[in-house]
């Protein structure tokens, strides 16, 4: 027996100026030789599965990269030597970046705005490849979608289900370092950050036990064949209730929510989360994260919180587990971690439960804290009534200027303002920001999102003064200000940046303002 992981096939890209590790599975004490660009490495397998290392490289290509295996085995008292080799060819070395979360970063290129376009002036020798790992609820369904899984290059038909904001950031990335960018899909939606992580994150941390409590007091008493059984049943029901929603969508096309469900019955996605449900905690860690991994990355972008939104109160220490735990299954307690902080959302007939706040929130609390952290502000690319905004250039791009001054040291203008402090003045309250030295830019009219409040905590919509880097706020309604915020609703009017584009973050001046 002898294989590389799934991972490695034609047209893939390694990355540059690091180690690569390269593994698969072989009979126990086999030898088996790397080889690429005048490079070699050579390891032994274990428990039935092998890892080397293959020295740094500077980018280039397109290379070769040959695997040779080798067994000494016994015929008939005699030691016969077998030996197998693979090639993989047109391999280049360039950046590679995972793109994981939920559905924003899967939603397809095809599916964009004017990804359509983009798609067709596509051609092969765009210096960007994809490698989708696939959507797989068990370790079993894994392997076997494993065997057709490869790295393909940009191409109008092959192209169409990768990542919008992926290929946005790699499109810029590839042209400003002038090398191949590799991108990683590994994404699936709907998924909250706890699937992406293993029990043992879940289960240590007293903040997220609940995922763990829920789903094992869910499942309690219940065999695997029950199990199993209850999601059959679940997903047929969800067909049969997506084909008579589509009808009901056809006959009143703006039909709320409710009236879908007075008509076609309660939905009940996802469903039961037991032992085969995707969405189960630490289910794809196991059937995907951990299926490509350790392959060599640049580092991680992460868009994902619109499924943790019903926990908001434990999503800083969900993210932050979720990137030491990355972190350390790939062995490098520095790898670049790049976080999409949510838009605005909500839809149009829900009231503004302002959850998603919390969720930002976490995200940029993640950004302060964490190290080698980055974060793509977005908050003007939502869509009222859509969850799934199609503008995913901006977002792409964002994340790329984050790449380029966190990773690349290239001096770009990568933020727009960001809230550092606040200093009460009289009748009102001075907010000063990060990246704002040069002011602000209005984009229609006043200033707008600001509120304060005073010792009661009830909050008014603000006036915004701006005098050069800083903001003052007041309202009539408070005499005594407390507290500020910007920006503290689901979805909501976007109107403050800075000269690069990027709005303003959403902020509050004290966490414990509801």
């Amino acid at each position: 027996m002898f294989k590389a992981a799934a991972i490695f096939s034609d047209n893939m890209v390694l990355q540059r100026e690091k180690n690569i590790s390269v593994w698969g599975e072989a009979d126990d004490g086999a030898a088996v030789t790397a080889e690429i660009n005048g490079a070699k490495a050579r390891c032994t397998a274990e428990n039935g599965k092998w890892l080397l290392i293959l020295p740094p490289m500077p980018a280039g290509g397109p290379y070769e990269l040959h695997l040779e295996y080798s067994e000494a085995i016994n015929e008939n008292g005699k030691a016969v030597s077998v030996k197998q080799t693979h090639t993989f060819r047109n391999v280049m070395i360039g950046e590679v970046w995972l793109c994981g979360g939920q559905s924003n970063m899967e939603l397809e290129l095809q599916n964009a705005k004017g990804g359509k376009e983009e798609l067709a002036a596509l051609c092969r020798t765009m210096p960007i490849r994809f490698y989708y790992t696939n959507k797989a609820a068990t370790v079993k369904q894994a392997e076997e979608a494993e065997k057709t899984a490869c790295w393909g290059e940009c191409d109008p038909e092959g192209s169409k289900a990768w990542s919008a904001v992926g290929y946005y950031f790699a499109k810029k990335l590839s042209a400003e370092l002038g090398v191949t960018v590799g991108l990683i899909g590994c994404n699936w939606g709907g998924t909250s950050a706890s699937a992406w992580v293993n029990r043992k994150t879940l289960d240590i941390n007293k903040e997220l036990n609940s995922y763990l409590e829920e789903f094992d007091k869910a499942n309690e008493g219940k065999s695997v064949q029950q199990q199993e059984k209850e999601y059959e049943e679940f997903l047929q029901y969800d067909k049969e209730w997506f084909e008579k929603s589509q009808e009901v969508y056809k006959k009143e096309p703006d039909a709320s929510w409710e009236r879908v469900q007075e008509l076609c019955g309660v939905n009940k996605w996802p469903g039961p989360v037991n032992c085969v449900n995707p969405f189960r905690p630490a289910g794809l860690y196991e059937t995907m994260i951990s299926r490509v991994c350790p392959y060599t990355l640049r580092g991680f972008l992460y868009y994902q919180g619109e499924s943790d939104d019903h926990k908001p109160g434990t999503y800083y220490t969900l993210l932050t587990s979720l990137i030491s735990l990355w972190r350390n299954i790939w062995g490098d307690e520095e790898l670049p971690f790049i976080i999409v902080q949510l838009p605005m959302f909500k839809y149009k007939n829900d009231p503004d439960y302002k959850h998603w706040c919390l969720i930002r929130e976490a995200q940029m609390r993640a950004f302060r804290t964490v190290r080698n952290t980055g974060i793509a502000v977005i908050s003007d690319c939502g869509e009222l009534d859509n969850i799934h905004p199609t503008d995913k250039a901006p977002v792409g791009e964002r994340l790329c200027m984050q790449a380029e001054k966190l990773v690349y040291n290239i001096d770009v203008k990568a933020f727009g303002p960001v809230y550092k402090s606040y200093e009460y003045i009289s009748g009102g309250i001075k907010l000063y920001f990060e990246y704002a030295e040069n002011g602000f830019v209005i984009k229609g009219g006043e200033p707008v999102g600001f509120e304060i409040a005073g010792a009661d905590k009830k909050f008014y919509p603000a006036k915004a003064e701006i005098s050069g880097s800083t903001i003052t706020i007041s309202s009539g309604e408070v005499s005594e200000p407390v507290y500020a915020r910007y920006c503290w609703y689901n979805y909501g009017e976007v109107n403050v940046y800075n000269e690069t584009g990027i709005p303003l973050a959403p902020f509050r001046t004290h966490r414990n303002d509801e």
